[in-house]
């Protein structure tokens, strides 16, 4: 059986891989040939594991698996498919994604977001938008929503709440320690960044704010979660 851990980049996927870790033993293989992630912070903090069989074998495999993936929700997941739907702010994810795009030049920052606001594409990550849309319509209890803000506030109640809807089987370990922000800023200082909600109303240029706001996807992703509306947006750049 597979649990699908999924987001779109920079919306907290890897705190929740390691505190699925930390408090189930439970290791996350990816959906891609290579994991940069693990690579960059080791296989064992991220608690990362190479995926043991194709796709189709592992959705067949009386054990369980948990994979982590950017992509849209698109063929290759079954309906049926187990998934963990982590969501954040799309300004905040945008703002933290180009940041990191642009850690070795960071006059390309604007250039990155732009480029990440107006992206159009039908497969792979696609636009904050249309990703979160995709995992989250039509809505299905095999499908469970945890918000970023969740899970940087209360990790192991967000873990266990969303773990106990999706595979009660799992029990978390006794002697659970998960790892504060400030510890894993230490293993990394430009990854693990700000771990802050509403980076955007420091970080986002107001042209580009506006331009965020102007791809429908967006709109109708912020309304679905509650984020927010154009119209009543507070952000000041």
């Amino acid at each position: 059986m597979i649990v699908w851990v999924s987001s779109f980049p920079r919306s907290g996927n890897t705190f929740l891989r390691i505190v699925l870790n930390r408090l189930y033993g439970v290791r996350t293989s990816v959906v891609y040939d290579v994991d940069g992630v693990a690579q960059r912070l080791g296989a064992d903090l991220v608690g990362f594991t190479e995926r043991p069989a194709p796709i189709e074998a592992m959705r067949e495999s009386c054990e369980l698996h948990f994979v982590k993936t950017h992509r849209q929700r698109d063929d290759q997941i079954d309906e049926m498919d187990k998934a963990i739907c982590l969501v954040r702010d799309g300004r905040d994810a945008l703002v933290s994604w180009a940041r990191q795009s642009s850690e070795t030049d960071a006059t390309r920052f604007e250039t990155e977001l732009h480029a990440m606001i107006t992206r159009r594409s039908t497969v792979g990550t696609g636009s904050w938008g249309r990703n979160v849309l995709s995992w989250l319509l039509p809505e299905a209890p095999h499908r469970v929503v945890l918000r970023y803000e969740e899970l940087v506030l209360r990790p192991r109640a967000a873990n266990e709440r969303v773990v106990q809807t999706l595979v009660p089987q799992l029990g978390p370990l006794a002697d659970a320690q998960i790892p504060s922000f400030t510890e894993l800023k230490q293993s990394d200082d430009r990854f693990f960044r700000r771990g802050l909600t509403n980076t955007h109303r420091d970080e986002l240029p107001a042209e580009l704010h506006q331009l965020f706001w102007a791809q429908s996807d967006n709109v109708a992703a912020m309304q679905l979660l509650g984020y927010g509306t154009k119209a009543r947006d507070s952000h000041r750049t």
